[in-house]
């Protein structure tokens, strides 16, 4: 990697009027959290569902809370908890003073459903959760469609056996399980009301931008919602990724095969930062 790259992301950003960050799970392996690429990656995170054979898509999903609720808890609830606990990484607050003198800011369009940016001081109404929010709750039965925050839920979990031990959370309306407000695998029932709204905010945003500059950390191919969505939209692009760095074949932009952070950085240095 030359410095010719950061500088070419530097000028990009110095003559933006708007920065548009898309960001996939590699946008949190700075801060500590997994990624859950592969399935041993996921068994290593996770060593009771190794010996139980289960995979990411077979318990991320509806089924896993209707026939085994506890399991299904002590996974999301471990990840609640996890995600409380962690502190976003340098990259950020680095992200937050590219935008810092930017006409129209910074907005995210991320799948992650950690709640990181929102915890990193970037506002609720400039990210969008294509995927939904692990702070978020909804009711495993729909009974009302609702959305309600996770706040008022601690989970308490047997890690050992990745099982809920506290009370399973209710849905306030019909006094059924609730469930998170994420879009898991085989879901039929997933409330994006939320996700929707977020969406059309930044649709808003976007339609009033001119010199966009898009910055797209640590998106992979295996669900390419993130990827797609920034390679839609009309500006400089700037893929961050070791795995799968490369940019669209004429794509105006910079690619950087590269840990999220470590990029980040090396584009602030260039900015003089």
């Amino acid at each position: 990697m030359t410095e010719e790259h950061f500088s070419r992301c530097a000028a990009a950003i110095e003559q933006a009027d708007s920065l548009l960050i898309t960001a996939g799970a590699g946008m949190g392996v700075d801060s500590g959290l997994p990624d859950f690429r592969g399935r041993e990656g996921f068994w290593r995170a996770y060593p009771a569902l190794a010996r139980a054979g289960l995979d990411f898509a077979e318990v991320a999903s509806p089924h896993t809370f209707h026939t085994d609720p506890r399991l299904a808890w002590g996974f999301y609830g471990h990840r609640l908890n996890l995600y409380r606990a962690t502190l976003p990484h340098r990259g950020f607050a680095l992200l937050q003073e590219f935008a810092r003198f930017m006409e129209h800011g910074a907005c995210v369009f991320t799948s992650n459903v950690d709640g990181q940016f929102q915890k990193a001081g970037f506002a609720e109404s400039r990210v969008a959760e294509c995927h939904g929010s692990i702070h978020h709750l909804q009711c495993l039965g729909d009974c009302e469609g609702k959305i309600w925050p996770a706040a008022g839920f601690a989970p308490q979990v047997d890690e050992d056996a990745c099982r809920l031990l506290s009370e399973l959370p209710p849905c306030p309306a019909c006094g059924g399980l609730a469930r998170p407000n994420i879009l898991m695998f085989g879901d039929g029932n997933w409330q994006e009301a939320r996700a929707g709204a977020q969406e059309a905010r930044l649709a808003s945003w976007l339609a009033r931008v001119k010199r966009l500059v898009i910055i797209e950390i640590g998106a992979g191919k295996a669900i390419p919602t993130v990827r797609h969505f920034g390679e839609f939209q009309d500006g400089f692009f700037i893929r961050i990724n070791l795995r799968d760095p490369n940019l669209p074949k004429g794509r105006r932009g910079v690619s950087l095969p590269m840990a999220g952070l470590e990029a980040l950085s090396g584009i602030a240095a260039a900015l003089g930062m």
